[in-house]
């Protein structure tokens, strides 16, 4: 139970430690070698984009699974 914990924890710290490390730097729309410098590890739209089709998804799922 402690290393589910652990593996559950950790992954929580990295994702909120990407985050913290992506909104400190400045946007990638400068041209040239200073957007390669200022790019982000993550498109924080992308991912929020498929977190809520995920969340619609297993939601309409579970009304089905509750239906019957």
């Amino acid at each position: 139970m402690r290393t589910f914990f652990g593996m559950i924890l950790g992954a929580l710290l990295l994702i909120c430690g990407v985050y913290v490390y992506d909104s400190m730097r400045t946007s990638s729309v400068a041209n040239g070698e200073v957007a390669q410098d200022t790019r982000t590890i993550v498109n924080w739209d992308v991912a929020a984009h498929d977190w809520n089709l995920l969340k619609t998804r297993t939601r309409e799922q579970w009304d089905k699974i509750a239906a019957k």
